[in-house]
């Protein structure tokens, strides 16, 4: 693993129960890159997030983070290690406010890093605005820039970000684009995206890699991840 080198898969199986999703995955993050996992519905992309985040546990294969072995560590003690994980369909608490489901992401951080929330309001104005307003009421992309926010409040090093387009319209969708990308320029935070929207993925993306019946079949280069056509290649095929 490079100086440089943030994750690690190697050889990674995994799935739910007797079934088998995850096959032989590879795959390499550095510090400070945006990459994206992209294919069609139903090939393993959440599936490889949930294993990442450490809420699925792999039947073999090595993650590592940071130049550690972090395979047999729980989902709570990878989030202290830094790695942040805005699920699909967001999971924000409805029943809380807005600064609560921020204050919950503040246990990620704990012993690593102080949480700034007038960082996370300068990037999502509308979270400071709405702070006393309960999540469950928020709009389908304020609630997805929440889930966001309440990642970054721990001060991740690594975000995993699963289909962070679905549900919301289109103009949304590009303020998020352009919140990622400005989260990862101005904190250095890498991001791994699975998503399928073609124009979020050659907004944000540096280089991609692409699945297919749980294994990685291709990689693709910053040329390629920024090509329309060949992005909608692989999400077609």
């Amino acid at each position: 693993m490079s100086e440089t080198q943030l994750l690690d898969v190697v050889g990674l199986h995994g799935g739910y129960g007797s079934e088998t999703v995850l096959q032989d995955v590879e795959l390499s993050i550095a510090a400070g890159e945006i990459v994206a996992v992209i294919g069609r519905n139903g090939v393993g992309k959440t599936t490889l997030m949930r294993t990442l985040a450490g809420l699925l546990r792999p039947r073999a294969g090595t993650i590592s983070f940071g130049g550690e072995d972090i395979t047999s560590l729980s989902a709570d003690k990878r989030a202290r290690r830094g790695i942040g994980y805005i699920p699909q369909g967001r999971d924000v608490f409805p029943e809380l406010t807005v600064r609560e489901n921020l204050m919950v992401g503040e246990v990620a951080g704990t012993g690593r890093s102080r949480p700034d929330y007038e960082r996370i309001y300068g990037y999502f104005p509308i979270l400071k605005e709405r702070a006393r307003q309960r999540a469950g009421t928020l709009s389908g992309g304020q609630q997805q820039q929440l889930a966001i926010g309440r990642a970054m409040i721990g001060d991740p090093r690594l975000m995993l970000l699963d289909e962070p387009s679905e549900g919301i319209q289109p103009s949304i969708i590009k303020d998020i684009a352009r919140n990622v990308r400005n989260l990862n320029e101005q904190t250095g935070v890498a991001v791994l995206l699975v998503e399928q929207n073609l124009d979020l993925i050659v907004s944000i993306a540096d280089r991609g890699f692409v699945m297919e019946k749980g294994r990685i079949v291709a990689t693709l280069s910053s040329d390629e991840i920024t090509s329309r056509d060949q992005v909608r290649h692989h999400l077609t095929i």
